[in-house]
């Protein structure tokens, strides 16, 4: 019968492969003798198995391998091959060889081209080495063949048919095993046969294949072979996997490559073009036609280049067109002329905001300069400091419409990476420029004014220091060439007037803080709001809330009691809302068709409004000792404080309360030290200060209070608490004491003059220096109100405190020390 040979390579020999099988099968078994035993010539076997009943191609090569195969071709014999136990052994000896063989047939010797043999063998038996029997020239051997059961119990037909299905599976799934292979094996009822043919069709390893050939049992053998059966199959359906995905992604690219290709056909033939090429076409339309400077334009002709030469698909496509677009996009040149109609300005800035004079002449300034010379490049570069509400953003806007300037604004609250305000290099996925290159291109000219809000909140961490890379962004002697990562391209940002925004300075570093120009916008006062409200907040608010046809109109006085008692703060947002909340109010009336009211006074707006939320501080009502009122600063505008001061029998200690901060502490020791040195002068007797406890208090001991501009209140009320003497309540005073009682200037006295004002109070001491300060007072407040300068502590006690004693302090307890020093 013949056996094909489902591993045979095709090669050279295809053309003879049927007649030289023929002769293989033509050669006899060898005669066995009584004991089982045969004799015939060796071959050795390097890193080759033969199993029974298989044809394999074989390579000759040793002289004693050719001697040994033409001398059994001599006589047409069968062989014994031999697998050596390690390949590299030239001259295998007889002690080099594994102990079980098989004999062999071996068809006609062809030569090869490097000057060895090939030839064709089909396994036989197994047989088992007895003996050597000669070693020269070449090796022959007396050997047992090994007889295989011809029949399989119901355990081993179990095991082949478990291999015959799993056998299947590998002849689908592996490509190099032919279908014809799983018939021939389903006809095989030998399980000793059926094991070495699947053996042999399968791609086992060397080791592998040479336990199988070890294994002299049938059933043995099966069991190992479907062990290897079961690992094949895994691996072949992972490759069947894996091979399927790939697939399935080559026809996806081929379809897309195809229709591609189809799609370019046509678009060729009606004279369109590709979409490729036309998207390049007009990208270099666009390029030729931007106003670029002569770097930008080298740049972008050196990408268009690479551009032109990437085929459609490649990944970096759509990164180089996205930096020419960039690029091209961006306003190099562009600029929008600027209005340097002074009187325009003015009317401009004074119709949308009230107040802020520093700020609008700052304006008005730069103006009249830029219109007696028109060609100045440097730009000033502003920063407006104030608390919220008070219209920094807002007035940025109107000095770019009085410019006519395009307005853009970019808030920088929270911002901790460099790369916001530089960009990322375009090595990473994604990247994109900086904030300032982005907010640029969405200008559109290269001469906007640039507002950028917040700038007191930039933050650094481990990404880097965004206020540093402020520093080029803000330079006037860099940033003509401003660098952002992504481009790669300086960019002149001199033509652009930038305009900062700040709550407060302190964090601000001050390499940044010097190149800006500070302007600060104080709180509203009371007529300030007033009047703004009167402008800007009322109309607004009537014409937001569909009522400004109704002829609804606000008293005075109920404003002032909205700004009294339903606000507190610095700017006028809260104000707005509050006014919005009555508007609202008033339309649902409209709506529900019930009678409004068209005028809205004071006694009314507990109505709409509800209870009062804010309790302004108030004057004292009587004289008293021991209590004196100070003048204060705060966010949301001046306010007055009482300070009061108790003295009790003690040890001369001094304890202040009222979250005072530091500098307030100190201030009060000062105070005290004064009033120590000039004791006598104040009859006040010494020994009180070993014999009292001094104790000093500031209301509302929840808000932290900080600053000198009490020292010289303090030292009042202590005075006042040691001699008995009241303080009047219709002074307030505010200024810093120095240990001679000199009264130093302070800050905000607008903000505190008008408190005072507020309160009911008539007289309001103030240090000397600190009357050019109230230049911007209203002129009601400065006539209602009477204003004493002072240089020394000396000037305030004459003016705050009454001559008479009204309520001594207790005079403390004899000590035991005291009597004996009498005696």
């Amino acid at each position: 019968m013949s056996q094909p040979n489902w591993n045979e390579e095709e090669d050279n020999f295809d053309l003879t492969l049927s007649q030289r099988t023929e002769e293989l099968y033509r050669v006899p078994n060898m005669d066995a003798n009584e004991e089982g035993l045969i004799e015939a010539v060796v071959l050795p076997l390097r890193d080759l198995v033969i199993f029974p009943r298989m044809v394999s191609p074989i390579f000759v090569g040793r002289e004693a391998s050719l001697l040994a195969v033409q001398e059994a071709q001599k006589k047409e014999q069968t062989v014994i091959g031999l697998t050596q136990r390690d390949p590299d052994v030239e001259q295998p000896g007889t002690d080099d060889f594994l102990p079980i063989g098989v004999e062999m047939a071996v068809g006609r010797l062809l030569n090869m081209p490097d000057g060895s043999y090939s030839a064709l063998v089909q396994g036989r038996r197994r047989v088992e080495i007895v003996e050597f029997i000669r070693t020269k020239p070449y090796l022959k051997a007396r050997v047992r063949v090994v007889n295989e059961p011809q029949t399989a119990d119901r355990n081993t037909q179990a095991l082949m048919r478990s291999a015959l299905d799993m056998f299947d599976r590998c002849v689908q799934l592996d490509r190099s095993i032919p279908e014809e292979a799983h018939l021939f094996a389903m006809n095989i009822s030998e399980p000793g046969w059926l094991a070495d043919m699947i053996a042999t069709s399968l791609s086992l390893n060397y080791e592998a294949k040479l336990r199988l050939l070890l294994t002299l049992d049938p059933k043995a053998r099966l069991g190992q072979l479907n062990t290897l059966l079961a690992q094949e199959v895994d691996v072949l359906e992972l490759e069947d996997e894996i091979h399927s995905r790939v697939q399935n992604e080559v026809d996806k690219s081929q379809r897309e490559f195809y229709l591609r290709e189809q799609m370019k056909q046509i678009q060729t033939e009606l004279g369109e073009g590709d979409v490729f090429s036309r998207d390049v076409t007009d990208l270099k339309k666009k390029v030729d036609a931007a106003e670029l400077t002569e770097e930008a334009r080298k740049v972008v002709m050196k990408e268009m280049e690479r551009l032109n030469q990437m085929p459609p698909m490649a990944p970096e496509v759509g990164i180089i067109r996205t930096y020419i677009d960039w690029i091209v996009d961006l306003p190099w040149k562009n600029t929008s002329p600027d209005n340097l109609d002074v009187k325009n300005a003015a009317k401009i800035l004074e119709r949308d905001h009230y107040g802020l004079k520093k700020a609008k002449e700052r304006i008005l300034e730069y103006i009249a300069v830029r219109s007696l010379k028109p060609k100045k490049e440097r730009q000033p570069i502003l920063c407006f400091v104030g608390p919220p509400g008070v219209g920094k953003t807002s007035l940025g806007r109107s000095i770019a419409d009085a410019l006519g300037r395009k307005f853009v604004r970019v808030s920088l609250g929270g911002v901790r990476d460099e790369a916001e305000i530089r960009g990322h290099r375009r090595t990473y996925i994604g990247a994109l420029p900086g904030r300032i290159i982005q907010t640029m291109k969405r200008a559109g000219t290269a001469n906007p004014l640039f507002m950028l809000d917040e700038i007191d909140k930039l933050y650094s961490d481990f990404r880097g220091d965004p206020a540093s890379a402020m520093l080029e962004v803000l330079d006037p002697e860099q940033n003509y060439a401003f660098s952002d990562h992504y481009l790669e391209l300086p960019f002149d940002l001199s033509k652009v007037m930038f305009v900062t925004t700040a709550n407060s300075l302190s964090t601000i570093p001050a390499p940044l803080l010097d190149r800006m120009e500070i302007i600060e916008f104080p709180s509203y006062i009371e007529e300030e709001k007033l009047e703004i409200a009167n402008r800007y907040l009322v109309p607004r608010q009537l014409d937001e809330n569909g009522i400004e046809t109704l002829g609804i109109k606000f008293e005075e006085d109920a404003i002032r009691r909205i700004i009294r008692e339903y606000t507190y703060e610095a700017g006028v947002r809260n104000l707005e809302r509050e006014i919005g909340r009555v508007s609202r109010k008033v339309a649902r009336m409209k709506a529900e068709g019930k009678k409004y009211p068209t005028t809205i006074i004071a006694e009314g707006i507990e109505k709409l409004l509800g209870p009062q939320q804010v309790f302004p501080s108030e004057a004292e009502r009587t004289d008293e000792v021991g209590v004196a009122t100070s003048l204060a600063w705060t966010e949301s505008g001046g306010e007055i404080m009482s300070v009061e001061v108790a003295v009790l029998e003690g040890k001369g200690g001094m304890q202040m309360t009222g979250q005072m901060g530091e500098v307030m502490q100190e201030s009060g020791q000062a105070a005290l030290t004064y009033i120590k040195s000039r004791a006598a002068a104040l009859k006040i007797d010494m020994d009180a200060f070993e014999r009292y406890d001094i104790h000093v208090h500031m209301p509302e001991g929840g808000i932290p209070k900080d600053g000198p501009s009490a020292g010289i209140t303090m030292a009042t009320a202590i005075i006042s608490a040691l001699t008995g003497r009241p303080v009047f309540k219709h002074v307030g005073m505010t200024g810093e004491i120095t240990l001679r009682g000199r009264v130093l200037p302070i800050g905000g006295v607008r903000e505190k003059v008008l408190a005072a004002h507020r309160a009911g109070l008539k007289t309001v001491l103030l240090p000397e220096k600190n009357l050019k300060d109230l230049v911007d007072l209203p002129k009601t407040a400065k006539a209602e109100l009477k204003i004493v300068p002072i240089k020394h502590m000396d000037d305030v006690l004459d003016i705050a405190l009454a001559k008479q004693v009204t309520n001594p302090p207790p005079k403390p307890r004899k000590r035991p020390s005291d009597d004996q020093g009498e005696e």
